[in-house]
């Protein structure tokens, strides 16, 4: 009996990817956001449908992942969101790795390391407009970029920011952070630096603002199916990840049987108690114990007792058929059910991207379409 899988239908990945491509017109580029493992998803088998279904550009975390989308398409562009170091430079001639600039500190560092191997450097200049993260100040933009240019070594063909929220229903603070990255623009045009590849929305932004696509848009989650769904989004997509287990045993219990470990839950009545060879040594939140929900035989069927290390329970009903090797659903749909990573994510009071990226990168992972 296997262990925990993964299933992932690449073919709703590039539905995903072509609706997205159509509410953006000819111009703007994707710059499809792949870092660690593509949200779990699995990086070399989701870049390999993203290039086949038109992207050109993908966002990474660091050179490591950069290179390994190098080897899957030798043709895409690469962003490196983090940080790149100046001994890294070796690897970055060619122009298809594009490391962002985060501070001046490390654009001097990356410049020095560039003129000694007499290169000029293809970068993105990083703006602090208000995430308070990473990046420049965007008041001082400008003149931190013409210092840098003044150094050499680099060519700062690109700029960009990062949103700390959009919400269109309460206060936010991303019109300020698009207003002062536009007068930061302003000011590195002043400074010569004209034609820049500006990009500044990741998903929410990208569904919600069209106005501010700019010459690239850097989606993420809304490519692997989640948070599409309000009024008034650009486009919707479906979830392209499920995730299971088997079922390992199944017990018929009398009412007042307790579950787990501290005994937490306790039936009210006599029921079946199916165990799952999923805990959260694979990724399987703890906070879920007596509030998440598997898919057994087509039926939502609730998590009761503690999540432990390799294993979690549902109670199944007095009435179940279910059996030892069956399929227990954990994200995902089974016959007219589904329970989505959205869902869970509530119940754990945490984020989809949290419980996607926490299953085990040791599980399979299957790919179809």
């Amino acid at each position: 009996m296997k262990s925990t899988w993964v299933e992932v239908d690449l073919g709703v990945l590039k539905e995903n990817i072509l609706r997205a491509r159509k509410s953006l017109g000819p111009r703007p580029d994707i710059i499809f956001v792949v870092k660690d493992r593509a949200y779990g998803h699995g990086l070399a088998p989701v870049v390999r449908a993203a290039a086949a279904a038109g992207v050109k550009w993908f966002g990474v975390v660091d050179l490591s992942e950069a290179l390994e989308v190098q080897a899957v398409d030798p043709s895409v562009r690469i962003l490196v969101l983090g940080r790149v170091e100046p001994e890294d430079i070796v690897t970055l001639e060619g122009g298809r790795i594009v490391p962002v600039i985060l501070s001046e500190e490390h654009g001097r560092v990356l410049s020095d390391a560039a003129k000694v191997m007499g290169l000029s450097l293809s970068v993105h200049l990083k703006i602090d407009t208000g995430m308070g993260r990473l990046g420049v100040p965007w008041e001082d933009a400008a003149d931190i970029a013409s210092r840098l240019a003044k150094e050499g070594g680099l060519d700062i063909c690109g700029v960009c920011t990062h949103f700390a929220s959009v919400e269109m229903k309460k206060p936010s603070l991303a019109a300020e952070q698009r207003e002062r990255f536009e007068k930061a623009c302003v000011g590195l045009a002043e400074r010569g630096f004209r034609n820049l590849f500006r990009h500044v929305s990741s998903s929410r932004a990208f569904l919600y603002r069209a106005e501010w696509d700019m010459d690239a848009v850097r989606p993420g989650i809304a490519l692997y199916g989640y948070g599409t769904n309000e009024s008034n989004m650009r486009f919707k997509t479906r979830p392209i990840l499920q995730w299971k287990a088997p079922v390992v045993q199944v017990k018929k219990v009398p009412a007042g049987f307790t579950v787990g470990y501290y005994s937490t839950y306790q039936t009210t009545s006599a029921t079946t108690i199916a165990t799952i060879a999923v805990g959260y040594a694979d990724g399987y939140h703890r906070a879920l114990s007596n509030k998440g929900f598997v898919l057994l035989r087509g039926r939502r069927c609730p998590v009761v007792g503690r999540v432990s290390m390799n294993w979690i329970t549902a109670d199944a009903g007095p009435d179940s058929e279910v059996q030892a090797g069956d399929e227990a659903v954990l994200i995902g749909q089974q016959g007219s059910e589904s329970i989505w990573a959205s869902e869970l994510a509530r119940l754990a009071r945490t984020i989809p991207y949290e419980l996607l990226t926490s299953i085990n990168p040791l599980a399979v992972r299957e790919y179809t379409g």
